[in-house]
């Protein structure tokens, strides 16, 4: 009796043991795309998730005497890895929130996860507007901007009368959501044509030539609005044809990883509209984000690393705000309506749809030989008040 009333107060102190080491944890998954189609992507977000969780905690990765631990999971750009990886997290990792994943397809596919487990996603970057919209749960965050963000931004340097436009979009959730946001946003310029191909696509050819003759005899200013994210961009092939000498065609896009924006050095002048560039906003969190990431690899930071920073600044307010309570339920309470410091300035987390309002960047093109890429200058902030944003998810 003595021997069993032991071995039972052995195993309540080893729970105990278990219970209290758990307690002094935040557990964060990041589902990402280490490799595949969006790795460059994935891995920027990485770093600045990182580098926010070390700025946001003053370097000691604790809150509210908490230890935030950060696991990482490979989804490879696979909607069903991300899937099981993300329910692994909540399940065998003891998760207590999710950060992730770079593809749109993969976040649509991990959304039902959330709910199942009653944990919070926070999205970033994904950017279909389905994911904040009528795929969306109330366990769904997002720090990233949505496509109508895009759309809307994108808008402002071409929507005008007289203005006929061509879209080319990758052929999934990201390029179809972002051409749907795009064509809701136009008030003036007019659709001709849609463009849809692989994700994987190298040879642009036949694709450019459909768009060329459904632009090349419209009367007006005529424009290609390129919606396309990781792979082989098609800037190289769309400069190549020299369309704006032969046809008085114009090309229009958002903004992009500096590699891929070396290719915007042959558009000089282009006009679009961008999440983010180092050099453009002007706030403390950036400029110890830039100088972070100076130090740490002599190279600015990334479009994709601000969005892992500010993910990082929306998690910390969030956890001091509740001294540290990781019960979803409190971390919705306290995250809708929250605003919270990032590197583009303040965002705040709309109560209805918990998409992150948030400036946009207008910018024109400058070939600058200082830099190897396009430099996107200023042309205007697009502050949230001046973007109306809608609200998809019929709550």
């Amino acid at each position: 009796m003595q021997r069993r009333s032991l071995v039972a107060l052995a195993a309540l102190a080893a729970t105990v043991s278990v219970s209290a080491f758990a307690a002094d944890e935040i557990r964060i998954a990041h589902v990402y795309s280490k490799t595949g189609p969006l790795e460059a992507y994935g891995k920027q977000t990485q770093t600045g998730l990182m580098m926010g969780l070390e700025y946001a905690t003053g370097g000691t990765m604790v809150v509210a005497g908490k230890k935030i631990v950060l696991i990482e999971r490979d989804d490879q750009g696979k909607p069903d890895l991300g899937k099981s990886l993300l329910a692994a997290a909540y399940a065998d990792d003891k998760a207590d929130i999710a950060v992730g994943p770079t593809s749109s397809g993969v976040a649509l596919a991990m959304l039902p996860v959330a709910e199942e487990y009653k944990k919070i996603l926070l999205v970033e970057p994904a950017v279909a507007d389905s994911i904040t919209g009528d795929k969306w749960n109330k366990y769904i965050f997002r720090t990233g901007r949505n496509s109508s963000q895009d759309a809307i931004s994108n808008a402002t340097a071409m929507d005008k009368d007289g203005v006929t436009v061509a879209t080319l979009a990758q052929d999934y959730a990201f390029g179809r959501d972002g051409v749907k946001a795009f064509k809701t946003a136009l008030k003036h310029a007019k659709i001709t044509h849609e463009e849809y191909l692989p994700q994987n696509t190298t040879d642009f050819t036949a694709g450019i030539q459909r768009i060329v003759d459904a632009l090349k005899d419209k009367p007006g200013r005529k424009a290609i609005e390129v919606i396309w994210a990781g792979g082989t961009p098609p800037f190289n092939a769309l400069a190549a044809q020299d369309l704006k000498k032969r046809y008085g065609i114009e090309v229009f896009t958002g903004g992009n990883i500096l590699p891929a924006m070396a290719s915007y050095k042959n558009f000089p002048g282009m006009e679009g509209a961008t999440y983010y560039y180092f050099g453009i906003p002007k706030n403390a969190v950036n400029d110890a984000l830039v100088a972070a990431h100076y130090k740490a690899f002599k190279t600015p930071p990334d479009f994709f690393t601000a969005g892992g920073f500010s993910a990082a600044m929306a998690l910390v307010t969030a956890l001091k705000k509740t001294n540290g309570d990781t019960g979803t339920n409190k971390l919705i309470k306290t995250m809708e309506g929250m605003s919270f410091d990032t590197p583009k300035g303040k965002m705040t987390f709309r109560k209805e749809d918990h998409q992150a309002m948030q400036s946009m960047y207008h910018f024109k093109i400058k070939n600058d030989p200082a830099f190897a890429w396009g430099v996107p200058e200023l042309v205007h902030e697009i502050k949230p008040e001046e973007m109306d944003i809608p609200i998809r998810n019929n709550r």
